[in-house]
């Protein structure tokens, strides 16, 4: 019957730990896999662009305004190549999405077609699997050369032949492969890996599309800039650009500024924010189980004392001080607590195995620190109580009992 109640006890506990460490798990792994997926921005990046990221302080996205802002100018990206002290990489790009790709019989529709200047390979992490990159001669002479991504290279070129060297027709323009990408996959929030990217050199780019003039209705172009540290460098960075834009722009003291510094931080940032509120739920659906727990481990120690009284009395007869058995019955209630955490953390372990697409979840050090410190805790704050009664027993009084 104490095995049973025990048990039942102990069930508080693990149901609770495993609530708020699954909670805490999932949650924590979802933000690493959301945040690998901003990967393909960079990091320490700033990106000068007509739209903002995000919404403002209020919470609101003025997109009517934004609109008609003027497009980052080729001109702009020289002046600001050529003038900024804090940058460690700059490049200008743009894209053009389902551009078709031709080689004889085969095609590829869902390229997305990227011209961009000879930083582009600092500012954005290309993995060259064969091949290389452009040479600064081929993009200042805006040679037709491509760098292509594996889905592309096996859409193109079937049963294992190397595209390097080959030609490929891009909206009837013949460009020459010099690189391919390896490999990435599809990311956790969906977004198009580099597996379709198609890159050219910008100005190879800008002879098939209106780019770079800094006109609002273009297809727009946006300019990168990599400081030289994430914190102080980025924001005299950030000054910087804002002096030479607001300069080149004409732009008067009082007007605002027509054009949007963007960093990747700042997505990760809302999105932390609605981490946070998961992570609270996770303590309030636990604490309930944790609660119910502690109370059953308290009243098994209660009864503990109470049928162990004389041999209490027994101890104290021959010597033993109150600390002792103080921290008898207190080391018993911890343990006992711990126990139950174990079994909860083991139940969130099962859960790693589980498949969950392309949702890698992970029990992480700090989590398990945390499931057995709440259990510590709950073991220490549902047996202290007992304990105490225990050590405060006359010992004459409790060997008659």
């Amino acid at each position: 019957m104490n095995i049973l109640r025990t048990v039942l006890s102990l069930l508080g506990v693990t149901v609770g730990i495993f609530a708020i460490i699954a909670v805490f798990t999932i949650v924590d792994s979802l933000e690493k896999n959301v945040k690998q997926s901003f990967d393909f921005l960079g990091s320490g990046v700033i990106y000068v662009d007509k739209w903002p990221f995000t919404a403002d302080s209020n919470g609101e996205y003025k997109w009517w305004d934004f609109w008609r802002r003027p497009n980052p100018s080729y001109n702009e990206f020289k002046v600001l190549e050529a003038n900024l002290k804090n940058k460690s990489a700059i490049s200008i790009f743009a894209d053009a999405n389902n551009v078709v790709l031709k080689r004889g019989n085969n095609s590829f529709y869902e390229t997305k077609f990227i011209g961009g200047s000879y930083g582009y390979k600092d500012i954005v992490e290309l993995d060259i699997a064969d091949g290389r990159y452009f040479s600064p001669s081929e993009v200042a002479g805006a040679r037709n050369v491509t760098i292509i991504g594996a889905d592309i290279a096996e859409a193109l070129f079937p049963n294992g032949q190397n595209p390097v060297g080959k030609e490929i027709k891009i909206r009837n323009k013949k460009f020459f492969i010099i690189g391919t990408l390896k490999k990435e996959g599809e990311s956790f929030l969906g977004f198009e890996s580099k597996d379709t990217n198609c890159i050219v050199p910008y100005d190879a780019f800008r002879t098939m599309y209106t780019t770079g003039t800094g006109s609002y209705n273009e297809r727009g172009s946006t300019i990168a800039i990599k400081g030289h540290d994430q914190d102080i460098g980025l924001i005299e960075l950030e000054g910087e650009v804002t002096g030479f834009l607001r300069t080149r722009r004409g732009l008067k003291p009082k007007e605002d500024d027509n054009f949007a510094l963007n960093r990747p931080e700042a997505i990760a940032n809302v999105l932390s924010g609605v981490f946070d509120v998961f992570g609270i739920a996770g303590w309030i659906i636990g604490g309930f189980s944790i609660l119910v727990g502690g109370f059953g481990i308290a009243n098994i120690m209660f009864v503990s004392v109470k049928e162990r009284t004389s041999i209490i009395g027994v101890q104290k007869s021959l010597g033993a001080q109150n600390y002792f058995i103080l921290f008898q019955f207190l080391f018993e209630s911890v343990f006992l607590s711990v126990i139950g955490g174990l079994g909860g953390l083991f139940l969130v372990m099962l859960i790693t195995f589980i498949p969950m697409g392309s949702l890698e979840v992970t029990l992480t050090l700090k989590n398990i620190v945390l499931g057995l410190g709440v259990s510590a805790i709950i073991g220490t704050v549902s047996g202290i109580v007992p304990a105490a009664l225990a050590a405060r027993l006359d010992p004459v009084i409790a060997i008659r009992s």
